[in-house]
């Protein structure tokens, strides 16, 4: 059975990130206590979703936040079995999904999933926050009234003389 606890991060990434109103889940595979679960794609599924479930929480968000997951699977044919296990721990939520076939994945997994879920920042909760407080309004600055800039006097050219002959502009 799939333990509760979200695996350890294993490399050199962020298990989980906010930016903005959006929560990034990066790819979730099916480990536990730092090994790959027995039962194949259904049981690593089941694992993956418990350790997405976990990321999730650490931001106070859960799997119906999720608007869009991405799955890998190592072996398409294993696709109606990873249906079934996914259905089972997304507890109803219908994220939008792409699944994609690829050649391995890391640690010897046979699935991954990673998962992207928008809330406000404002209506989050995380375990570093015991209640929500509204955040302080900031009085917009204000910006002092500009004065009306001193005309200055516009400099006139002195009329041209004239030549005293028709038809002719006064240039030479």
């Amino acid at each position: 059975m799939a333990t509760k606890k979200a695996a350890a991060p294993v490399g050199p990434y962020t298990p989980v990130v906010r930016a903005g109103d959006w929560v990034i889940v990066s790819g979730q595979l099916g480990i536990a206590d730092g090994v790959l679960v027995p039962g194949g794609v259904a049981g690593q599924t089941a694992q993956a979703v418990v350790n997405l479930k976990a990321r999730l929480a650490e931001m106070g968000l859960t799997v119906h936040d999720v608007a869009k997951t991405l799955c890998f699977l190592t072996d398409m044919d294993t696709f109606a079995t990873f249906n079934e296990a996914y259905v089972a721990g997304f507890d109803g939520a219908r994220p939008a999904r792409s699944t994609i076939g690829v050649a391995a994945l890391p640690f010897g997994g046979v699935v991954e999933i990673e998962a992207w879920a928008h809330k406000p920042a404002s209506e989050t909760v995380t375990r570093s926050t015991a209640t929500k407080t509204p955040a302080a309004k900031v009085p917009a600055a204000t910006k002092p009234a500009k004065k009306p800039a001193a005309k200055k006097p516009v400099a006139t050219k002195p009329a041209k003389k004239s030549t005293g002959k028709a038809g002719r502009s006064g240039r030479r």
